[in-house]
This record gives C-alpha cells, sequence and structure tokens, in this order.
C-alpha cells in the first residue's frame, strides 16, 4: 500500500452448474443491524425474493447480530452468484434506509460511511466469502459450521435454539423461518 493506495480484497467467484456455495456477508463495519427483528424480517424476504428471481434451494442458514451464513445450490446451468447477492442484499439496505429516514433519522449515523459517493452502507463493500463445494460430505460440514456460529458466540447452548437459522429445520426435517430445500439436498 504505497503511496497511500487501499488494498480492496478481491473475491472471485466460480459459477459452476452444480456446484453448491457457502456464502458469508457482514454489515458495515461489523455492527449489529441484524440485531431487530425488522431488518431480519428484511433479510428473510429477500432470501425469499432472490430464491424465486435466480432459482436457487437454500440448504442452511443463520442470521447472525452483524453478519449472514448461507448455503446455497443454483440450479440453472448459468448463473450469478454475485447477482444472487445483489438481490438479497440491496432491498434490505433499501427497506433499511427508508425506515431510519421515516422513523428514526439519527440512526442514519450508524451508517454512514463519510463518502460523496456513498453516504451510507447497510452491507459491508465488497464481495464477502464464497466457497464453491460439490461434496456431500463437504455440504455438511458446511452446514454445521454455519448452524454452530451461535453457539461459538455464546448466544445459545444448542444450535437449534436460534431462532434464525436453520439448525432446527435440519433436526426436525421442517422449515420453520425460511424454507429449506431438503428435497434437493438429498440428491446430490
Amino acid at each position: 500500500m504505497e503511496n497511500g493506495e487501499l488494498h480492496r480484497k478481491r473475491c472471485h467467484r466460480y459459477n459452476f452448474p452444480g456446484n453448491a456455495h457457502e456464502l458469508t456477508f457482514g454489515c458495515f463495519r461489523g455492527r449489529p443491524f441484524l440485531s431487530k427483528d425488522r431488518t431480519r424480517g428484511y433479510l428473510v424476504d429477500a432470501i425469499i425474493a432472490a430464491k424465486h428471481k435466480h432459482v436457487f434451494d437454500l440448504w442452511a442458514y443463520v442470521f447472525m447480530p452483524e453478519h449472514v451464513h448461507l448455503l446455497i445450490c443454483p440450479r440453472e446451468e448459468t448463473y450469478s452468484i454475485a447477482a444472487m447477492l445483489r438481490a438479497i442484499k440491496q432491498p434490505v439496505s433499501r427497506r433499511a434506509m427508508i425506515y431510519l429516514r421515516k422513523h428514526n433519522p439519527e440512526g442514519l449515523v450508524w451508517l454512514a460511511t463519510g463518502e460523496t459517493a456513498v453516504p451510507y452502507r447497510f452491507w459491508q463493500a465488497g464481495g464477502g466469502y464464497d466457497r464453491n463445494m460439490t461434496s456431500v460430505e463437504t455440504i455438511v460440514k458446511a452446514a454445521k459450521y454455519i448452524h454452530a456460529n451461535p453457539v461459538r458466540r455464546g448466544l445459545v447452548t444448542h444450535a437449534n435454539e436460534w431462532a434464525y437459522s436453520s439448525a432446527h429445520d435440519w433436526e426436525t426435517g421442517t422449515s420453520s423461518l425460511l424454507p429449506i430445500d431438503f428435497d434437493t439436498f438429498s440428491t446430490k
């Protein structure tokens, strides 16, 4: 980083048919914007809409206060993980901004970037984390890792106690907050 240049991490995306993707993305500056039911509801709505628009299966998820993990598998031969992430993240940002401007303008300070071009951010800039997976064993390990996040953080004792996770769904074979596509997981 010479001459004041900024170093940006690059997220390389590999959109290979049949690959599952473990996606992780965080809130701006690691702030707990997902600690409210309202914003978690925005995220649920956005994931459901993105599933319909971009045709992917959701196999596991967890919403932590400041970041999200998703385990998805695109169903189309040609797809774009970047487009799927935009379809999930942009509506959440927009709805949060609209809410804050209308009901809590002072709260915008937590989203302020200090930049003219992008004065506010809900999500951290950049692509987040994207890991391609093909083996059932690797995918199951990823789901267990995702589900264990609230336990590792001390938010709950058992993964199935965290309401914003598919851990309970995996234990019971039912879907709660978001529909889990168990039928397609078993065929991989």
